[in-house]
């Protein structure tokens, strides 16, 4: 069985895209295994409620490449 980190690290990132991914999802996974349902429920009910919010015209949505320009350059000041 490999116990080294370093070890287990380097052969991760030898593995293929598809492979990491899925280690990685199953690696997240193992962490939030103490996840409070209640608050599981409360993202779901938000996003609901964006998702309500976007179809009805209340709330315009900003594509993400200009939401990230705008950060960087606030963040570059």
């Amino acid at each position: 069985m490999i116990t080294d980190f370093r070890e287990i690290e380097n052969s991760a990132l030898e593995l293929d895209e598809k492979h990491r991914a899925e280690l990685a999802k199953r690696l997240i996974e193992s962490l939030d295994k103490h996840l409070d349902e209640d608050i599981e429920q409360a993202w779901i009910e938000e996003v609901r409620r964006r998702k309500e919010e976007i179809k009805s015209g209340r709330v315009t949505p900003i594509p993400g490449d200009l939401v990230h320009r705008e950060a960087r350059n606030l963040l570059s000041k």
